[in-house]
């Protein structure tokens, strides 16, 4: 039975194939994308090619469509979402560990300009 995301006869093979193992790469992706300071860009023509090796995983090991644009489109949405959580997450933890005197933690995914006592004179302008 297919699914609107998947075109498996199984739902777990979307799960292992697109979100176990093309997640866990587009994790990896996001993460050291950010690490090295890159925009995120440069994570989205990542997850353009990781769209096409998870496509391949599933035709080569599974008997799906190859070429098939609409289920490269949404893997490579799903990896795209995975990435961009992944860089998102590590660029503000490395935000504030880099710059730790300007800037403090708002959420997993945010940061801001520190404001209180402990910046004074910390003032860029």
């Amino acid at each position: 039975m297919r699914g609107p995301i998947y075109e498996e006869q199984s739902v777990l093979v979307f799960l292992l194939v697109t979100i176990f193992l093309g997640g866990g790469a587009a994790w990896i992706s996001g993460r050291s994308t950010a690490q090295m300071w890159r925009p995120w860009i440069v994570l989205f023509f990542s997850a353009l090619g990781l769209g096409v090796g998870v496509r391949f995983i599933h035709f080569a090991l599974f008997r799906g469509t190859f070429f098939n644009l609409y289920y490269y489109g949404v893997d490579t949405l799903i990896l795209l979402a995975i990435g961009s959580v992944a860089y998102r997450f590590t660029l503000a933890r490395q935000m504030v560990a880099q710059y730790g005197w300007l800037y403090e933690k708002t959420g997993p995914f945010n940061w801001r300009i520190k404001t209180g006592p402990e910046s004074a004179g910390n003032e860029t302008g």
